[in-house]
């Protein structure tokens, strides 16, 4: 394996604590059209699915049709609530600290969404320009197509097996797995359920942590695994 050039993170769950906030918004909204689903449970189920894709599997698995302004109207209520209640996964900047690679955001939120988030808890600076929104650049595929990894690679100039990759989602780490990537990963969000990280390894991750503290360490193995 080549030396690590890139460090790709992915945001929602990993930087942020928003998937939990979002997965409340959709069950309380999801209850009007008879879908029960606990938070827990969208969360665990869908974490890292665009909110489009999570629609057409609800829509087909109940059989039922949701307007045409419902996704604005679940977008624009998580908004509201991310704007006011997100917060930083725990010990997030001395993480970024510690690490002296390239970075980047490679997610599938929107852009307004991200620098919103990540605004509102000091991070937006500290990536930016380099946010890539999935349905925004490239192929404007979201994961579990690797194309946004891809994309965040070419951008650098880096061979993908030279970036490593933390994610929280299967979906996530099944893209970056696809796209070639070194992948970790994240259980320390407060979405985190029962089998995760086992559910993580079988994606692919090499390795799962739960706090963003033993990331450099575990950047710094890996490096040293490639030097072997």
């Amino acid at each position: 394996m080549p030396p690590l050039a890139l460090a790709i993170f992915d945001c929602d769950g990993v930087l942020v604590d928003s998937e939990i906030i979002a997965a409340r918004v959709e069950s309380v909204i999801f209850k009007e059209f008879g879908i029960e689903m606990e938070a827990e449970e969208i969360a665990s189920r869908f974490a890292g699915l665009t909110l489009p894709r999570i629609l057409d599997i609800l829509a087909e698995e109940n059989g039922i049709v949701f307007p045409s302004d419902f996704e604005e109207r679940v977008e624009k209520e998580t908004d509201i609530r991310l704007g006011s209640e997100v917060e930083a996964i725990a010990g997030v900047h001395a993480m970024l600290d510690r690490i002296d690679l390239p970075r980047c955001i490679c997610s599938n939120s929107t852009t307004v969404r991200l620098e919103m988030e990540l605004g509102h808890v000091a991070l937006w600076d500290r990536f930016r320009p380099y946010v890539f929104a999935a349905r925004e650049v490239g192929s404007m595929k979201g994961k579990p197509a690797p194309d946004v990894f891809l994309y965040a690679c070419e951008q650098f100039g880096v061979a993908p097996s030279s970036a490593i990759v933390i994610e929280d989602s299967v979906h996530g780490v099944a893209a970056a797995v696809a796209a070639g990537c070194r992948v970790v990963g994240f259980t320390g969000g407060s979405h985190s359920y029962p089998g995760h990280a086992d559910a993580l390894s079988e994606a692919g991750a090499e390795t799962v942590i739960s706090r963003l503290a033993d990331y450099p360490a575990v950047i710094e193995a890996f490096d040293a695994w490639s030097a072997a």
